[in-house]
């Protein structure tokens, strides 16, 4: 079990309540403290502005249309609540439409539900976006990197700068993608010098920085 000091306290939003009481349940047992849950958008946000959570975690689709409803309840949440981390859960391959959320690069994170199969690795998500980091699922970044135009810079990075970048963009430090990927921590460094120079994007230090970097330029292809 994870501890802490101070409990996150985290709202919750999903339709499907089966898998709403199974994340509720392993945040529990994680040592979070779930303030709230909802089954769709409009009761998550009486909920956040009742309880003021550490972060909420929302499906982007939701009743009653099933499209952005979940995203349309975390533009306000962070509109009202800028501190409050926000974590979107899909089950497909919709970024474009959370773009603009992602850009501002803190606080936010945007996953895959297959990936919560990972207990260990979403608890660590968990954190990472409630203490002020971004974290963007891998695969949500091939996805984009496939879509951009012949003439676009991500074209010209090799496959493993490619996943360096995804790595980085999963808010990794440079020790973090050493480990991953079994190369040294030089090794990386080189890479993300080369990633953000042939993508025109000043290097920096801090991870945060890295990401939103990166999402703002996939953001402008």
């Amino acid at each position: 079990m994870i501890v802490h000091e101070n409990r996150i306290r985290v709202a919750l939003a999903d339709d499907d309540v089966l898998f709403r009481e199974g994340v509720s349940s392993l945040l529990a047992r994680s040592g979070f403290d779930v303030v709230g849950q909802a089954g769709d958008a409009t009761e998550i946000l009486p909920l956040v502005r009742e309880h003021r959570p550490d972060l909420v975690i929302l499906d982007i689709r939701m009743p009653p249309t099933h499209t952005n409803e979940g995203l349309d309840a975390a533009r306000v949440i962070r509109e009202e609540f800028p501190e409050t981390g926000i974590l979107l859960l899909s089950a497909h391959i919709e970024v474009e439409e959370a773009m603009e959320l992602l850009a501002a690069g803190h606080r936010v994170g945007y996953l895959l539900k297959s990936r919560v199969t990972g207990v260990g690795d979403f608890m660590e998500t968990l954190e990472r976006v409630a203490q002020g980091g971004s974290v963007v699922d891998p695969s949500l970044v091939r996805e984009l990197i496939k879509s951009h135009r012949r003439n676009d810079p991500l074209e010209l990075l090799t496959a493993r700068e490619q996943e360096v970048l995804a790595l980085m963009a999963e808010g990794r430090s440079n020790a973090g993608i050493a480990s991953k990927l079994w190369i040294t921590e030089g090794t990386v460094e080189k890479h993300v010098h080369s990633i953000l120079s042939r993508m025109r994007i000043p290097g920096s230090e801090d991870d945060h920085r890295r990401v939103l970097a990166v999402l703002a330029f996939l953001e402008t292809r």
